[in-house]
């Protein structure tokens, strides 16, 4: 009787002991709405309530300035590796289009939600900046290259650099903002967006960030409504078999080899080969104004630049 009342008393307090180990000055109630509102482990967010007196305010200050501090540190370990892979970006809202991309070490990371919602993220901000420029023209274009877009400020007061480090600290491996067009159009122009390969029975979406490994923008006039899938054909046409310009019917000739027609119009409509780009847009009242396509990690005439004077360097 002795041994079984000594039992039931030892076993009392040690869960009294282990609940008060648990508990000791953290609110229950502070620390989920911590966890909700942050994301971060239980581990970490009881850390930072037992840092600031349970202040939901002051504990996730110091969360994200811990995390941007650890982002910033594997930032600076993985700097010099290779960013190969990534994501093309498109984002058209109105008038307004964005195209980013956005480059990592493996296809692994680019295929993860987290980056494509980095990717998303990187082409509101940039879409945001042309909401600042007015203009009288028909169309207006602003280009970002990585060390302006690493500028760019975000809402929460901090710049796209450190969203980055963030990223970077939570992937585990290098990842890199490369550039960013903006498109604004005024009057007649419209904007259509798209990116390749995009899901299956999906046309061009309105404020809606596609991904893939290529992207266009198109800006063009219409003197009728464009049926969806038209104006996605155009996209495909540009990504597909990269034109380098619009081209003129009086001033452009057809080139001798199909094959090598570097002018949109006069090139192969990729729906019907009988037709040539020209002729479909002539059937369908429209006129490209303008257009822009990215491909992952093609090397631009700024990237051969760098390489050159890297080569330079590396020389002397």
């Amino acid at each position: 009787m002795l041994l079984q009342k000594f039992c039931m008393r030892a076993l009392h307090t040690t869960r009294r002991l282990y609940s008060n180990s648990v508990g000791t000055g953290i609110e229950k109630s502070a620390l989920a709405a911590l966890r909700k509102k942050t994301g971060y482990t239980f581990a970490n967010c009881k850390k930072a309530l037992e840092l600031h007196n349970n202040d939901i305010n002051l504990a996730e200050k110091w969360l994200h300035e811990q995390a941007q501090s650890l982002g910033w540190t594997k930032a600076t370990k993985v700097a010099d590796r290779a960013t190969t892979q990534g994501l093309i970006g498109v984002l058209i809202n109105g008038n307004r289009g964005a195209m980013v991309e956005l480059n990592c070490e493996t296809d692994f990371v680019a295929r993860n939600d987290t980056f494509k919602r980095f990717v998303d993220h990187v082409a509101r901000i940039c879409l945001h900046y042309t909401d600042m420029t007015e203009f009288d023209g028909d169309l207006w274009k602003l280009g970002f290259d990585a060390d302006a877009l690493k500028n760019l400020r975000t809402d929460e007061g901090r710049n796209l650099g450190d969203h980055l480090a963030l990223l970077i600290g939570a992937m585990g491996e290098n990842a890199s903002i490369r550039r960013a067009l903006c498109f604004k159009v005024n009057n007649d122009l419209q904007l259509v967006g798209y990116a390749h390969p995009a899901p299956v029975n999906v046309g061009t979406v309105e404020d809606i960030t596609q991904v893939g490994k290529y992207g266009a923008i198109i800006a063009f006039r219409s003197a009728a409504d464009l049926d969806v899938e038209f104006q996605k054909s155009m996209c495909q046409q540009i990504v597909g078999m990269k034109p380098k310009k619009i081209g003129e019917y009086d001033k452009d000739k057809p080139a001798e080899n199909k094959d090598d027609e570097t002018c949109l119009i006069h090139q192969e409509y990729l729906l019907d080969a009988d037709r040539t780009v020209g002729e479909v847009l002539q059937e369908n009242q429209v006129t490209i104004v303008d257009y822009h396509r990215f491909e992952c990690g093609e090397q631009t005439e700024r990237h051969i630049e760098d390489i050159l004077q890297s080569k330079q360097q590396s020389s002397n």
